[in-house]
């Protein structure tokens, strides 16, 4: 069964109802545009990170501003529905922000996820995350899979 797709309201409802019944929340966001072996690796170590994962999906004007022209290739809401089917993601939603700080300011998960591109200290929410009393988790295997690299690939083949 897929994962619930909410807006930011109805998430923090939902998270407030985990909450009450003792749950932790972790958080991992990103673009998610063309799922491969490292999107899925890297969400699968989060949802270890507690008891419930909450995945951010950057919305449509914002991937184009993060990774230029011609992106993203598939919308906000078929790659919301692709996250919400992998197995360990407990709810999704669509942040129209270019950085997810606000909402993870927001939302006040117990754990903020990201890949091991980053280390503890240069994640660019770090600051947000601990300020609150959260912590930082570098999770996923080696940054061995791109979605820019896969596009390339492709167009060079195609």
């Amino acid at each position: 069964m897929n994962a619930p797709i909410l807006d930011e309201r109805e998430l923090a409802d939902a998270l407030a109802r985990e909450r009450s019944a003792g749950k932790t929340i972790a958080f991992a966001n990103g673009c998610f545009d063309v799922l491969h072996v490292g999107h899925l690796r890297y969400l699968q170590d989060a949802a270890r990170q507690a008891d419930v994962l909450v995945v951010g999906i950057n919305g449509d004007e914002s991937v184009g501003e993060l990774k230029g022209p011609g992106r993203p290739v598939m919308s906000e809401a078929e790659r919301a529905e692709l996250v919400s089917s992998i197995r360990g993601v407990s709810y999704v939603t669509i942040f129209h922000d270019r950085s997810p700080g606000r909402l993870i300011g927001d939302l006040k998960p117990d754990v903020h996820c990201k890949g091991t591109d980053y280390t503890p200290d240069s994640v660019p929410e770090a600051e947000i995350v601990r300020a609150y009393g959260g912590r930082v988790a570098i999770v996923g295997d080696a940054k061995e899979h791109s979605t820019s690299e896969m596009l390339r690939r492709m167009k060079a083949e195609g």
